[in-house]
């Protein structure tokens, strides 16, 4: 694949010349994105609506990445028999009708299963997208990474701003508003998306397990699943402490997804082109734990900040962990991917239900702490397992997906 053509060159073709079946994909991977963040600046008001401890209410998360984890070991399985476009359009249904089925929970249990069922239709949609639109572009893939990678940072950023203004009216419009454009989404993708060409090799269930045998793959991904503890624990954990209205948690959180997207696009690749993939990632890594910290003891200015200023490090860490894990191993991208993404979506599924359980335990500032703590230990892993990560961290250039066209952010 041509990982190096320049997006803008109109010889090569202009990001913005892109045929509708890339549109329709690419607006629909924004929605699905948007479903991570969404009832960030609406957790406080969902725990007040259906009378819920925060712990309680968090398990949206946790229900979400289980199941999303558990996920990626089914979707390379299903879109290699089934083909992308059916995958994408499985996906997009369970997302409509779990979604709408959340708006209309009674209990906070009712809601916290339906989240699950939305995380496994987002799976199925994300495990795809990618694979999609770079099959779909004009250009090369070069334009298609860029405008995938964009998609994924606007739906970061604008998640919890649209949570916000939906959820200001009530906590049950965000889930209803979700259903309505990825619904959209559907006949967008059914009208204009062409069949795509299945792989020549089906993907068993084992393949992922499989590819973590691997000491190269194994170490991106236990650094992967330290790091993921705390940046949902930023994500998750965060608007409790802020306690803010809908309004002003949805303003402080599109611009941590801002920075997120500008740090992971734009900056990320010209500081691993500077001074390497490890070191910038164990230097953010260090960062993001000081960040943390300070968030945690800080007065309320400060944790806003320090909210905000997450973003950054959290974009760089994605864009290099993406790297690693898709070119650190012999085994097919996909499966690697796969692999990879398995194991550190479980730290996802943890954060959101240990970080109140342990301010339970102790006082608001401890969390944060073991949040720090589990960053550095990312960092550790990078630093003890340099050697096994160094080989193809230094030959190849920063690049954000596969010749396979698989997806490596399922978040």
């Amino acid at each position: 694949m041509d990982v190096d053509a320049d997006p803008f060159d109109a010889g090569a073709g202009s990001l913005l010349r892109q045929p509708k079946a890339v549109w329709a994909t690419a607006g629909a991977s924004v929605v699905a994105f948007m479903g991570i963040g969404l009832v960030d600046p609406i957790l406080p008001s969902i725990a007040k609506g259906l009378d819920a401890t925060p712990s309680q209410v968090s398990l949206l998360f946790t229900s979400y990445f289980l199941i999303t984890a558990v996920a990626m070991l089914v979707t390379g399985f299903v879109s290699s028999r089934i083909g992308g476009k059916k995958t994408l359009l499985l996906g997009l249904a369970f997302v409509v009708v779990f979604a709408g089925l959340a708006g209309t929970s009674g209990s906070v249990g009712q809601l916290i299963g339906f989240r699950a069922g939305w995380g496994l239709g987002n799976a199925l949609f994300v495990s795809t997208a990618l694979a999609v639109i770079v099959g779909a572009a004009a250009g090369g893939s070069a334009a298609a990474i860029l405008l995938y990678e964009s998609a994924l940072g606007l739906g970061m950023a604008c998640g919890p701003l649209v949570g916000a203004l939906l959820g200001n009216a009530s906590w049950r419009y965000p889930f209803f508003g979700t259903a309505c454009l990825m619904a959209i989404g559907f006949l967008c993708i059914t009208v204009f998306l062409k069949e795509q060409p299945k792989p020549a090799r089906k993907t068993s269930l084992l393949d992922p397990i499989k590819a973590l045998g691997h000491g190269g793959l194994a170490s991106a991904a236990a650094s992967a699943f330290f790091y993921n503890y705390t940046f949902f624990t930023v994500l998750a954990f965060t608007p409790f402490v802020l306690n803010m209205t809908p309004y002003k948690s949805g303003a402080v959180f599109f611009a941590w997804g801002l920075l997120l997207a500008v740090f992971s696009v734009l900056v990320a690749p010209r500081m691993q082109a500077r001074f390497g993939s490890l070191k910038v990632l164990g230097g953010s890594l260090v960062l993001l734990a000081a960040d943390v910290i300070v968030l945690g003891y800080g007065d309320h200015t400060t944790a806003i900040v320090c909210t905000v200023l997450s973003g950054a490090f959290i974009g760089v860490n994605n864009t290099v962990y993406t790297e690693l894990a898709l070119g650190v191993s012999d085994a097919p991208r996909p499966v690697a991917s796969a692999g990879y993404n398995f194991v550190r979506w479980f730290a996802a599924a943890a954060a959101p239900y240990l970080a109140p359980k342990i301010e339970e335990w102790s006082d608001l500032h401890i969390p944060f702490v073991v949040a720090g703590a589990t960053a550095l230990l990312g960092a550790l892993v990078v630093l003890v397992r340099r050697r096994a990560l160094t080989h193809e961290a230094e030959e190849l250039e920063p690049r954000h997906a596969t010749e396979d066209g698989v997806t490596v952010f399922a978040n």
